[in-house]
């Protein structure tokens, strides 16, 4: 019955995102268009936007897994994506969007080439872009895991059906596609979260919610007493204080991710900012309750084989069918609605900051405005199909947990570019491009080392503490080598 009622909103869904891409494709005319929606929209729909593409599958599966693995301890997770999230987009959106009036950026790696002068920047920047394939590849892997759970098709088929989906209406509409459809997705997934939120307290508490965690505790700590515990020594992510606090810091330069980032800059009006981050709190709130579906899952079926399951299993087993079916086509939509972000951010890279921004504008390809932002369309267009045959190759075999696959792509952005992107909002000054360009290097080389040697087993903690390798790397340098004099520079002081 579930899978019935799945088809049939399914079907209604994409018929909505179909439509809403076909609107989007009469308005995507430029590379401006493609990349921020020639930054013409306003404060609510870009709020939801941003909302739902901070909240992805990983939200709606992987995050709810993490509660059903290692219990309440996951409950940092709501903590860290609500308070260092929210603080990150207030410290770095004001700024960025009002330097961008006068820059007029089409992408976080644009904006630092722009800001420092430096193709180096820019280049180097766009290719650490390339480690979110892997956040892509994480939403692939969620969208094919609902398809096989729930429709009863096999993974491979369900990755590539959900491969197609976003490929298709990414291609067709850029930018635009992205945040329209966005909107609509994060309306269903606030509802979604309540929904889950409100059905634990229903089944195990008749009503109260004071008895259902009463329950929900017992239960828990008849299983595994790490499950109840704040720190739990045995997660992955919570087994000690410093980790916690890293999940804060990488929290925060998570705000600034390139497919977030975007969002800033497709603002019409910078004085909107308040506006679009008081309906990203409250969209985010209701979203990240969903988190609590993963401890109703571990009380009620403690013997699910793949933790990412758990929402699902838990809505297919207490919930009527439709509600089910719905949470189903919700999760998808968690899926798209930030994978479609994440394609338009990386194509970009390609489209406008190397090939426009480098090649066309140092004379080593030849091309008028005309023909440079044709042209740049079409590879936007071209590096979706490109991109997405990648990701899918990456999760052709499921991984353990999905929310770890696309902490390396978001791990590997942060430590990259936070450094450069910090010091220019905090500071308000121009700085080397040498300095910018190091701690770009050193940052993203520090994760690697640091993950990947075995000094930290956490992904989101390897990602904070090499984050503020490169931030201190760019303050100690800036200080050092010798600052450029630079006639037009902005005198940003004024922002605040």
């Amino acid at each position: 019955m579930v899978s019935t009622y799945l088809w049939v909103l399914l079907i209604i869904f994409l018929l909505a995102m179909g439509y809403l891409s076909y609107i989007s494709a009469k308005k995507t005319k430029t590379i401006e268009d493609f990349a921020i929606s020639g930054a013409n929209l306003g404060p609510y729909v870009l709020g939801l936007s941003f909302a739902a593409t901070f909240f992805s599958a990983a939200t709606f599966m992987g995050y709810p897994g993490y509660s059903y693995a290692w219990g309440y301890s996951n409950l940092w997770m709501f903590l860290g994506q609500f308070g260092g999230g929210a603080l990150g987009i207030i410290v770095v959106g004001k700024v960025v969007r009002e330097l961008n009036k006068s820059q007029k950026s089409l992408s976080l790696p644009d904006w630092l080439g722009d800001y420092y002068n430096s193709d180096f920047l820019r280049i180097g920047t766009g290719i650490i872009m390339l480690f979110n394939i892997f956040y892509i590849a994480a939403q692939f892997t969620a969208g094919a895991q609902i398809f096989s759970t729930m429709l009863d098709l096999s993974y491979h088929t369900g990755l590539i059906f959900i491969a197609l989906i976003v490929m298709t209406y990414v291609f067709v509409g850029g930018s635009y596609a992205d945040v329209y459809t966005d909107a609509v997705q994060a309306i269903i997934m606030a509802i979604t979260g309540i929904v889950v939120f409100v059905s634990g307290i229903m089944i195990f508490g008749d009503g109260s919610i004071t008895k259902a965690f009463t329950n929900i505790t017992a239960k828990l700590a008849s299983q595994d007493l790490n499950l109840v515990k704040v720190i739990n020594t045995e997660s992955g992510n919570y087994y000690a204080v410093s980790v916690i606090i890293a999940i804060f810091i990488i929290q925060f330069a998570f705000s600034s991710q390139p497919q977030l980032f975007n969002k800033v800059l497709s603002l019409k009006n910078p004085n909107d900012l308040r506006k679009m981050i008081t309906t990203y709190m409250l969209t985010a709130l209701l979203c990240l309750v969903v988190l609590f579906g993963g401890f109703y899952a571990r009380a009620a079926l403690p013997s699910i084989e793949l933790a990412d399951l758990a929402l699902l299993e838990y809505v297919t087993w207490g919930m009527p069918a439709i509600l089910a079916a719905v949470v189903g086509v919700v999760i998808l939509a968690a899926a798209l609605s930030t994978t479609d972000g994440i394609f338009v951010v990386i194509s970009t890279v390609f489209s406008n900051d190397i090939y426009r921004k480098v090649l066309v504008k140092r004379g080593i390809v030849k091309a008028d405005e005309e023909k440079s932002n044709r042209v740049a369309l079409k590879i936007s267009r071209w590096s979706v199909i490109v991109v997405g045959l990648i990701a899918y190759l990456i999760v052709l075999n499921p991984p353990k947990f999905m929310a770890d696959l696309m902490w390396i792509g978001i791990a590997g952005v942060s430590s990259g570019t936070m450094g450069p992107l910090l010091y220019a909002v905090f500071t308000r000054k121009k700085a080397s491009p040498r300095a910018a360009e190091i701690s770009m290097v050193l940052g993203l080389l520090s994760y690697l080392i640091i993950y990947f040697g075995g000094f930290e087993r956490s992904l989101m903690a390897a990602g904070a503490w090499a984050t503020l390798v490169g931030i201190a790397i760019m303050w100690i340098l800036a200080t050092i080598l010798k600052k450029p004099v630079m006639e037009k520079d902005q005198d940003v002081s004024k922002i605040f």
